[in-house]
């Protein structure tokens, strides 16, 4: 390939691959999220590196049980609705951009974001209506002022997003049917959780606080305050010596690391977007869903605190899928059908 070349890591020998799978069905078994991410309070454990051989270890296992509860998918034409608060470049604003509009790009190069949003389509309601293979941007808002402060709760996000749908001018549309409005928080704030349990969240408004119920998520800027977390493999947290860091595609490690988390809360709002739709697990208060189940697997290969096998571009960018002017590295999500995560980039497609 003259354009790109995989990212390799040493073959695992057959006992480290069987020591593996102990530790992978472990995680399965245990936790409420079946991916790893470098969080402050986990040390890493060298046994979970040993996937490099691994022919289906991409999340692949029997005691995943992903279920349909009944609730409404987004079937109709998405729309994402952008709510920047805090001070944005305008650079990043167009990272967020073109990636929102890539979903859609059937054109892109292969392996393409819309390539990866194909597996998500492949979850459907009750009537066997498919998710929409349409995403675009929608009408955006900007609250640069910090309008709820720099420090914000889970409630006091949803009042941001109040603002933004009653704002006097310019306000959001209500599209409580098929938008998600998207919540951007800049690097210089803080929310609830950021960066010792979450890196994004999704759910929906309730009607006490803003009116209407509305799909959202909140996604973070970690570059000031956990890059190694929320920004990982493009930041490693120094508690994890010999770790290598990778080169981020858009030369801004904030908004790359944003990515992969805009789109692990947009395929879940998509599938789950009431918490009544398809998710794991016996509680809907803790619900383990599509993306959840793949978490920090972006390649053939991944699990544990293997990445799996990525792209590198001539300019020594790591990332594993193109999209509309760009590449971005996104994480896989779980493909219901074949009881595994998948991604464009698969290496046995």
């Amino acid at each position: 390939m003259s354009h790109r070349s995989l990212s390799r890591r040493p073959v695992a020998s057959v006992p480290e691959v069987i020591c593996s799978i102990v530790v992978f069905l472990f995680f399965f078994l245990s936790l409420p999220v079946n991916g790893w991410r470098p969080w402050p309070n986990q040390k890493p454990n060298s046994t979970e590196l040993l996937y490099g051989g691994s022919k289906k270890y991409e999340g692949s296992s029997e005691f995943v049980h992903l279920k349909y509860h009944m609730g409404p998918v987004l079937t109709a034409n998405i729309t994402v609705y952008p709510i920047w608060y805090g001070r944005w470049a305008n650079s990043q604003k167009r990272i967020i951009r073109d990636f929102i509009g890539s979903f859609s790009a059937v054109d892109s190069k292969r392996p393409s974001v819309a390539g990866w949003w194909k597996t998500v389509q492949l979850y459907t309601d009750q009537t066997g209506a498919n998710i929409s293979r349409t995403v675009h941007l929608g009408a955006e808002k900007n609250d640069r002022f910090y309008s709820h402060g720099k420090s914000l709760t889970r409630l006091s996000v949803q009042s941001v997003i109040k603002s933004a749908v009653t704002a006097r001018t310019r306000p959001l549309p209500l599209n409580p049917k098929s938008g998600v409005y998207l919540l951007l928080t800049s690097d210089d704030v803080y929310v609830q959780d950021f960066c010792q349990n979450v890196c994004g969240f999704h759910y929906f408004t309730f009607p006490s606080i803003v009116g209407y119920t509305l799909p959202y998520a909140w996604i973070g800027n970690s570059a000031k305050l956990c890059p190694g977390t929320c920004a990982y493999p493009f930041s490693v947290p120094s508690y994890m010596p010999g770790f290598k860091v990778v080169k981020s595609p858009n030369n801004d490690i904030g908004v790359d690391g944003m990515i992969s988390v805009i789109a692990h809360e947009i395929a879940e709002l998509s599938t789950n977007p009431l918490v009544n739709a398809w998710y794991a697990g016996q509680d809907p208060s803790f619900p383990v869903e599509i993306a959840d189940l793949c978490e920090g697997i972006y390649g053939t290969g991944g699990g544990g605190s293997y990445t799996g096998q990525m792209l590198n571009g001539e300019d020594g960018a790591t990332y594993n899928m193109n999209g509309l002017r760009r590449r971005f590295l996104v994480q896989w999500v779980w493909n219901h059908i074949l009881n595994y995560c998948s991604g464009p980039n698969a290496l046995d497609q």
